[in-house]
């Protein structure tokens, strides 16, 4: 049982992990804010463009309703958030690769003799293996 727990401590205080739990915690936050933006902001001003109603519902039969309002929000909220995060991306990918210089591609330390098809150095002018001579 000792075993287990240890285990468990170092599954759970990794990096990732707690880099996952922190992710979920303030996306949970961030949800809010876009819900909040997309109902007091966004749907008041498609409200406002040619008397469209988000908070729109279409009454079914037996008293029943289809809140296609709420649809549209969530769709818009989902955008919204969407875009964000693809900005925040690209923002965190530019500042992470400023520092970094771009690996150069080194020549390759190696041919293939045209004869017997082995590969051998680079430099070599004959082949070790048919003792071919190479251009």
């Amino acid at each position: 049982m000792k075993k287990f727990l240890e285990e468990f401590k170092a599954f759970a205080l990794k990096g990732n992990v707690m880099d996952l739990a922190i992710g979920v915690i303030i996306g949970g936050a961030f949800g809010n804010i876009v819900t909040a933006f997309t109902e007091d902001f966004i749907n008041p001003l498609i409200n406002g463009l040619g008397g469209a109603e988000v908070g729109g519902r279409i009454k079914i039969y037996g008293g029943q309703y289809i809140n296609y309002g709420d649809f549209i929000t969530a769709v818009i909220n989902f955008i919204i958030m969407a875009l964000c995060i693809f900005l925040m991306m690209k923002a965190v990918n530019k500042l992470m690769s400023i520092g970094k210089k771009k690996e150069e591609v080194a020549p390759p330390a190696i041919k293939t003799c045209p004869f017997c098809k082995t590969d051998i150095n680079i430099e070599a002018t004959r082949c070790p293996n048919c003792t071919s001579q190479l251009d």
